[in-house]
C-alpha cells in the first residue's frame, strides 16, 4: 500500500496559516486615564467598605489593613479617613483619630455622616470642645441628602445630657424620635437622662419596658446595673451583671463593672 504524503507546499500553507493566526491576535488596549481613576476609586470603596465591616466586630488590625489598602489605591479618599478616625478613636489613639476625621472632612466637608461621627469624638473625648461637637451634629442634621439624620439628633442629645443640658437633649431625643419613633438609642438616652435627674421609678420602668422589645445591649445592661443600685436592688442588680459578663465579657461596660469603676 502506498503512503500518502501530503505536498510540501500544503504542509507549508498549513503551518504559515497558523502562525499567521497567533500573529494576527488583536492587542489589549491600555486603559484609558479615566478607567484608571475608577478602577481606583472602587477599589478604594470596597476596601473601606471591608474596613468598616471589620471596625463592627471589633478586628481593629484587619481593618487597619484594608483602610491602608483603601489609601493605596486613593490617597484621597474621604471615607477612608473616616473608617480610620472610628478605628483609632477605638484604639484610645485620640491624636491621630483627630488628623484623621479633620483630613476627611477637608477632603468633603458636605459629609454629614463624617460630620457627625466627628461630633461625636469632640463629645467623648474632648469634652472641652462640646460646643463645636453640636455644631457639627447640626451640620449633618441639616444636610438634606444624610440618610439617617436620627443618629446625629440621638449623638446631640447624649452629649447635651452630658453637660446636664436636660431641656436641649430631650428636644433633640424626641425630634430624634418623630423620625424613628423605636429608634432604641434615642430611647435609651431618655432613661439614661430620667436616672440621670433622679427620676428612678420612671427610669426603671421605662427600661424594662425597652427591654423587653429590644435585644439587651452593654449599653443598656449597665444602665440597668446603675438603676437597680440606686433603688437599692441588689439582686437585680446581679442578675444584670451576669447578663452583662456572659453576653458582653469583652465590652467597655463589662470591663468598668469587673473593675469596679461604675456610677
Amino acid at each position: 500500500m502506498k503512503k500518502i504524503i501530503a505536498p510540501i507546499s500544503a504542509l507549508l500553507i498549513l503551518v504559515l496559516g497558523f502562525g499567521g493566526c497567533v500573529q494576527q491576535q488583536p492587542k489589549v488596549a491600555e486603559p484609558t486615564k479615566e478607567e484608571k481613576s475608577a478602577r481606583a476609586l472602587q477599589s478604594a470603596k470596597v476596601h473601606t467598605e471591608l474596613a468598616g465591616e471589620y471596625y463592627n466586630r471589633g478586628q481593629m488590625d484587619v481593618a487597619l489593613e484594608e483602610v491602608d489598602e483603601a489609601l493605596k489605591a486613593e490617597p484621597n479618599y474621604a471615607p477612608a479617613y473616616n473608617v480610620l478616625g472610628l478605628v483609632n478613636m477605638k484604639l484610645n489613639d485620640d491624636a491621630k483619630a483627630l488628623q484623621n476625621f479633620t483630613q476627611a472632612l477637608k477632603l468633603t466637608p458636605e459629609d454629614a455622616e463624617i460630620r457627625n461621627n466627628y461630633g461625636w469624638f469632640l463629645c467623648q473625648r474632648v469634652p472641652q470642645q462640646m460646643d463645636q461637637a453640636i455644631e457639627q451634629f447640626t451640620q449633618a442634621i441639616q444636610n438634606p441628602l444624610y440618610a439617617t439624620p436620627e443618629m446625629a439628633l440621638t449623638n446631640a442629645g447624649i452629649c447635651e445630657i452630658k453637660r446636664e443640658r436636660y431641656d436641649e437633649a430631650q428636644t433633640y431625643l424626641r425630634r430624634a424620635l418623630l423620625i424613628q419613633p423605636k429608634y432604641f438609642a434615642a430611647l435609651l438616652a431618655l432613661v439614661d437622662m430620667d436616672f440621670r435627674r433622679g427620676k428612678l421609678v420612671e427610669a426603671k420602668s421605662k427600661l424594662v419596658e425597652l427591654m423587653q422589645n429590644n435585644s439587651p445591649t452593654p449599653e443598656s445592661l449597665l444602665l440597668a446595673i446603675q438603676i437597680e443600685q440606686a433603688v437599692g436592688d441588689q439582686m437585680s442588680a446581679d442578675s444584670y451583671i451576669f447578663q452583662l459578663q456572659k453576653r458582653f465579657p469583652d465590652s467597655k461596660e463589662a470591663v468598668s463593672v469587673r473593675e469596679g469603676k461604675i456610677n
